[in-house]
């Protein structure tokens, strides 16, 4: 029993380290923006936003190539596969001259650490189902949280010694740590029996089956309104802190401080959702997101921002919230699909991503002297959201 305890805990880390080097390569770079626009020669700050959206970009699109092609050779060989082209974007960020060159490089990153991302969903999957997919998922985003509070003081320590470039050489040395790490000690997951073999139809065969599913549609889409307005604050965080606060050396440690805000509610999230269930935290979390950017809108509607404790104090409220969400939005998509995880995993992640990047691009270019147009972005996502889920609760006509 001791052994099998060892061998989930560590099945926890593998999974969550997997992971993690996405966090990584977004959150070690916001300190090194507007350094690295001055050396690409960018012009708006909203273009330097453009090296974080981007990389989601990437992210959306690699499952389409990976998923199905774990489903047919396994999920070990498709991680390999996505470590190298990481390493290999990583080297054009380097030496890239301009603003083109980075955000290629940065697309081509979230391409390939697509393969890991989406190969722990999967691997979890393999594993788990229901409520219990969702407390390891929890666990899981628990372990992959401490890197968003600890990557951008890194990345500024680095910045502070080294060059930006540096930035991106210790992502290559941690990304090859782990799929050392991940070659020793991770078995594979899906057995021989279950692989479907690769065809021209895989994807859209995929398709049809995972719209058969109102659930695994619903949440997919208030995923990506959830993903999309937490990701304005992601690309924007830097120049709000810095610019508009003028905290730049403070920077780092705020932004640990709101993901510690998400980590706690994941750590909850661990333990509540045995007890009340994924669609009941989705509903009062959903509830929660809305109330509490509406609130904010009525006080500071005047556009004038607040005082920063009292900003910290919205941005821990409504981060608490999507805490609540992230894992068990992503569970409720795949508990219906089990059966092709591969590709169901590609093909949700995908949706919710083409949703999300356009999303935070719109309302990012709309923060540049002011937080508000971050809460209205986070208001409308909620509206919408909470629309699917009420339509998601009305019973089915036969």
């Amino acid at each position: 029993m001791q052994e099998n305890k060892f061998a989930q805990f560590e099945f926890i880390g593998l999974m969550a380290s997997l992971m993690s080097i996405v966090a990584l390569a977004i959150d070690a770079l916001l300190p090194a923006l507007d350094t690295i626009g001055i050396s690409i020669g960018t012009t708006q700050v909203a273009d330097n936003q453009l090296l974080i959206t981007m990389i989601f970009l990437g992210l959306g699109i690699g499952p389409l190539l990976f998923g199905p092609l774990s489903d047919h050779i396994g999920r070990k060989p498709v991680v390999y596969i996505g470590f190298l082209i990481f390493i290999l974007a990583s080297l054009i960020c380097v030496f890239a001259e301009s603003v083109v060159m980075m955000v290629a490089g940065r697309i081509l990153q979230g391409i390939g650490l697509s393969a890991p991302r989406t190969m722990a969903i999967a691997m979890i999957r393999d594993k788990y189902s229901g409520d219990y997919m969702a407390r390891i998922m929890s666990f899981v985003t628990v372990v992959f949280i401490l890197v968003p509070i600890i990557a951008p003081a890194l990345g500024k320590a680095v910045l502070d010694h080294f060059h930006w470039k540096a930035i991106f050489y210790v992502q290559l040395m941690i990304s090859i740590i782990v799929s050392f790490w991940f070659w020793k000690r991770q078995p594979e997951t899906l057995s021989k029996s279950k692989r479907i073999a690769l065809n021209t139809t895989i994807f859209s065969n995929g398709l049809k089956e995972m719209s058969r599913h109102k659930t695994t549609v619903g949440y997919t889409l208030i995923s990506g309104f959830i993903v999309g307005s937490f990701m304005v604050y992601l690309s924007t965080s830097q120049q709000i802190f810095e610019q508009q606060y003028q905290l730049k050396e403070e920077f780092p440690y705020i932004f640990g401080l709101l993901a510690f805000a998400i980590g706690s509610a994941i750590f909850l999230n661990g333990t509540l959702v045995l007890k009340l269930g994924m669609e009941k935290l989705i509903t009062t979390s959903l509830f929660a997101y809305f109330t509490i950017s509406l609130l904010y809108i009525i006080l500071f509607h005047n556009g004038q921002n607040p005082n920063i404790v009292i900003l910290l104090l919205f941005f821990a409220m409504q981060f608490f919230a999507i805490g609540f969400m992230f894992g068990n939005l992503r569970a409720m998509a795949m508990e219906p699909i089990g059966h092709i995880a591969g590709i169901g995993a590609a093909i949700t992640g995908f949706i919710s991503t083409l949703m999300a990047v356009p999303i935070s691009t719109f309302i990012g270019r709309f923060v540049v002297d002011t937080t508000l147009p971050l809460f209205v972005g986070f208001l409308i996502c909620a509206t919408l959201s909470l629309l699917i889920l009420g339509y998601l609760r009305l019973p089915i006509k036969k």
